[in-house]
C-alpha cells in the first residue's frame, strides 16, 4: 500500500508539474496585434457613442476647386454632405454620425423663409439626436447661426461650421472644422449654450461672433467679449458661458417657437448705414418697399445724419415702423432709444436685424418687442438669487 501510495503521490506531483508547465507556456504567449485590435474595437463599441446629425446647406466647405491650389477659384455647394462625412477618418471614435442634405448653396442664397425651415429641421432632429451640426457658407454664417439661436427650442448642442477654403485644395480647413464640430456636438459641452459657431478650433456665441476678414481662416471673432473656448485634439476647453445657460431648464427657451407661426409671417426688415452727409432716401425707400422694421448702423454711439433722422421720424409717425439703433464701429453698446426706437445694446447691425425680424414675426407691439430686446437680445448674467 505504501508503494502504491508513493506511486500515486509521484503521479500527482508529475501531473501538477505538467499542468503548471502548460499554464506557464500559455501565459507567455503574446496576443497578436489582430487580437488586441479586435478587443479594442469591441471595447469601443461597448461604449455608447453620442448621436450627431450633420445637416448640409452648402457653402465653401462643400466647394470643389478648379485644381488643388485654387484657393479662391472654386464652386461652392458642389459636394454632398454624406460624401464629406464618409471621407472623415476616425469619426466612428467620436460619434454615431448621420447626415441630411438641406440644400447646397452659398449662405447668401437662402431666404429668411428657408432659415425658418432649417430651424424646424434642426429642432426635429434633436428629438432623437444628442447634437446637430449645420454646415453653411461663412458670408452670412453669423446671421444664420443667430436665427437658429433665437428659434431652436431644444437646449441640446447646435454647432454651425464651415470653412474659408474649399474641401478639395491643399491645406483646406474644411475637414478639420467638420470633424471638430462633430466632436463638439457629441461632447455635450455646449448644451444650454444655444447655437454656437466653431471654426479654426475656436468656439463662439452666435449672438456675438462676426466675420472680420474675407480670406483668412481665423476670420471669426467675438469683439470685446471673446470666444467661449477652443478645441485642441481631445481637449475641449470652455472658459465662459452665456447668460441663458444659467436659467432653469423650463425658462431656457425663447418665446420664438416657429411652430406657432407661419414662415409667411416673417416680416421685411432692413439695415440703413449712416455716414458723412447721408441722405434719408434709403429709409424712405425701405418703408415704401414694405419694411416693418429698420436697423440703423450709426456712427459712434449710434448717431445718424439729420436727413436720416428726419426720415426715421416720419416712418415712425406715419407708418409705425420700428427702429433699432446700433453702431457701425464693430463693437460697443447702445443704451439710448426713444419713441419708436429701441437701443440695440452691443448687437451688431446684422444681428440686431435678425432679432428685430424674429420679434416682429411674433408681435407688432413696440413695448413687447422692446422687452424682448432687453431680455433676449441683451441677456445679462444674474446670480443674485444663487
Amino acid at each position: 500500500m505504501l508503494k502504491s501510495g508513493s506511486m500515486m503521490v509521484k503521479v500527482c506531483l508529475s501531473s501538477g508539474l505538467l499542468l503548471s508547465s502548460l499554464l506557464s507556456a500559455v501565459a507567455v504567449v503574446p496576443l497578436s496585434p489582430k487580437v488586441l485590435a479586435a478587443e479594442s474595437d469591441a471595447q469601443t463599441q461597448a461604449v455608447k457613442l453620442p448621436k450627431v446629425k450633420v445637416i448640409g446647406t452648402g457653402g465653401t466647405i462643400s466647394g470643389k476647386s478648379q485644381d488643388e491650389t485654387s484657393f479662391q477659384n472654386y464652386k461652392a455647394g458642389s459636394l454632398l454632405i454624406q460624401d464629406m462625412v464618409d471621407a472623415l477618418p476616425n469619426k466612428e471614435k467620436i460619434a454615431e454620425v448621420t447626415t441630411s442634405q438641406f440644400g447646397n448653396s452659398g449662405s447668401s442664397a437662402y431666404s429668411m423663409q428657408d432659415l425658418f425651415d432649417l430651424s424646424l429641421q434642426v429642432d426635429e432632429a434633436l428629438k432623437e439626436q444628442d447634437g446637430v451640426v449645420v454646415t453653411t457658407g461663412t458670408d452670412t454664417m453669423e446671421e444664420i447661426a443667430y436665427f437658429l439661436d433665437l428659434t431652436v427650442q431644444s437646449p441640446k448642442p447646435v454647432i454651425v461650421t464651415g470653412s474659408m477654403r474649399p474641401w478639395t485644395v491643399i491645406g483646406s480647413d474644411a475637414q478639420a472644422n467638420l470633424y471638430n464640430a462633430i466632436k463638439l456636438a457629441g461632447s455635450g459641452k455646449t448644451k444650454y449654450f444655444g447655437t454656437v459657431i466653431m471654426l479654426n478650433d475656436t468656439i463662439h456665441a452666435a449672438r456675438e461672433v462676426t466675420k472680420t476678414n474675407d480670406y483668412r481662416t481665423d476670420t471669426f471673432e467675438s469683439p470685446q467679449l471673446g470666444m467661449f473656448g477652443f478645441i485642441d485634439e481631445n481637449n475641449i476647453r470652455i472658459y465662459r458661458a452665456p447668460a441663458r445657460s444659467f436659467k432653469p431648464t423650463e425658462e431656457w427657451a425663447t418665446p420664438f417657437d416657429l411652430k406657432r407661426i407661419k414662415k409667411e409671417d416673417l416680416p421685411k426688415v432692413e439695415i440703413a448705414v449712416s455716414y458723412q452727409g447721408a441722405g434719408g432716401e434709403a429709409i424712405k425707400g425701405f418703408v415704401e418697399g414694405g419694411a416693418e422694421g429698420i436697423v440703423t448702423a450709426g456712427t459712434g454711439a449710434g448717431g445718424i445724419s439729420k436727413a436720416m433722422s428726419e426720415a426715421r421720424q416720419k416712418a415712425i409717425d406715419e407708418k409705425g415702423v420700428i427702429f433699432v439703433t446700433t453702431t457701425r464701429t464693430g463693437s460697443g453698446s447702445i443704451y439710448s432709444g426713444g419713441k419708436g426706437v429701441i437701443a440695440g445694446d452691443n448687437l451688431n447691425p446684422q444681428h440686431a436685424r435678425i432679432m428685430l425680424l424674429v420679434s416682429l414675426a411674433f408681435s407688432k407691439d413696440f413695448d413687447t418687442i422692446k422687452g424682448w430686446f432687453d431680455k433676449y437680445g441683451a441677456p445679462q448674467v444674474d446670480l443674485t438669487n444663487k
